[in-house]
């Protein structure tokens, strides 16, 4: 979670009085959506890992969690050189 949003998030605590555990409800519910998506995509990420070999060439079976639109890996594993099209 970015610093800045935690520092808005306090920011807007109110001043004029004592923090209370509603507030800090109010604000964990701001977060929770976000840091449960966060986990779920790290959690992938850290089970699909070892799948990867790092080449950055983003066209094995593997690499459709981390690139889902990939066209070229329905041409096989290994970097391709994107040239346009001659006409």
């Amino acid at each position: 979670m970015p610093l800045t949003e935690v520092g808005d998030a306090l920011a807007a605590l109110p001043t004029d009085r004592t923090v209370t555990a509603d507030d800090w409800k109010h604000l964990s519910e701001l977060w929770r959506a976000d840091l449960d998506r966060r986990i779920d995509m790290l959690t992938g990420l850290r089970d699909q890992l070892s799948d990867c070999i790092g080449c950055g060439c983003l066209s094995i079976d593997a690499c459709r969690l981390r690139n889902p639109w990939d066209e070229l890996g329905e041409r096989g594993p290994g970097a391709r050189l994107l040239e346009p099209d001659a006409e």
